[in-house]
């Protein structure tokens, strides 16, 4: 039996030898390319007018191309389909959640820039939250109330993107659904489309995902300095004004943590009253006379 089963075992070495080297070189391919993004990164991605992204070869091609083999290499799906308009606009407003330009001064840009190209994992593009306390105690801030000032703006800043972004994640939501149902329905689809329409579902919903675990990180950001701040240069109206504004944030955020489910055919904004000009206003009997 042994001099039966010998011819086999060797056999199979060479081919389980090969599987080990393409694995390995995979690897090595991947986390060099992603050692090397992370060398390009330590310049965070360039912008322009408006803070809006500019053009990078290294930003936009490079490394995507390094984040897409790390993510293969984790396990997490990835599909080659074109992007529709509402996917790639659900990216922008959604990056603008995740680092707005007001806040490049404290949060870490090239952590986060991984993360977007991939290179990292979505949800782990994450910095301590100590950070921000740390940006308004520098010299920056002339005056103690300036700092509160600033947390009350930025937190008001992030609750108004919010909106507009649920906004085109329930498009792209819909979409996602539509594309599974046409999924189903063809008797004729190739593993390719199979894998990659799977794939893009998956990738919309973690970008929502990550969307609302970038703001619950954001809101403790601020309640963190706010609590350090209140110790070190009280200011009780002030204080009161950067916490109603978190109040509104946190409002904000739970919509988006729960995926972005809610009414979109109407503003969420209190219902303005109607003038009393349209009510009759202005036509009363004058007053009797004595």
């Amino acid at each position: 039996m042994g001099r039966m089963t010998l011819p086999t075992v060797r056999q199979s070495q060479p081919e389980s030898r090969q599987a080990s080297f393409r694995s390995r070189g995979r690897l090595c391919q991947a986390v060099t390319l992603a050692v090397m993004a992370a060398g390009l990164a330590a310049c965070t991605r360039p912008t322009g007018d408006f803070d809006r992204a500019r053009p990078s070869v290294i930003h936009d091609q490079a490394m995507p191309a390094a984040g897409e083999l790390a993510a293969r290499y984790r396990g997490d799906p990835v599909s080659k389909f074109n992007k529709t308009n509402d996917e790639e606009l659900l990216r922008d407003r959604g990056w603008g959640l995740i680092r707005p330009p007001w806040a490049k001064d404290w949060i870490g840009g090239t952590v986060v820039e991984l993360s977007r190209t991939r290179i990292l994992p979505e949800v782990e593009g994450r910095v301590p939250v100590d950070l921000y306390y740390i940006f308004l105690s520098t010299d920056r801030f002339k005056s103690s109330d300036a700092r509160y000032d600033r947390v009350a703006s930025d937190a008001e800043g992030d609750a108004k993107l919010v909106w507009p972004f649920c906004e085109v994640a329930h498009r792209v939501q819909e979409a996602d659904k539509e594309r599974l149902r046409a999924l189903s329905a063809k008797s004729l689809t190739t593993e390719e489309m199979y894998e990659g329409a799977k794939a893009r579902v998956w990738e919309n919903r973690t970008m929502i995902t990550w969307v609302g675990q970038a703001l619950r990180y954001r809101i403790r950001a601020y309640e963190k300095a706010l609590e350090s701040l209140e110790i070190e240069t009280p200011s009780g109206d002030r204080l009161w004004k950067a916490n109603n504004a978190i109040q509104t944030l946190e409002k904000e955020v739970r919509r988006a943590e729960n995926g972005c489910t809610g009414d979109f055919t109407q503003d969420s904004s209190p219902e303005t009253k109607r003038s009393r000009i349209f009510t009759g206003w202005g036509t009363e009997r004058p007053a009797p006379k004595k």
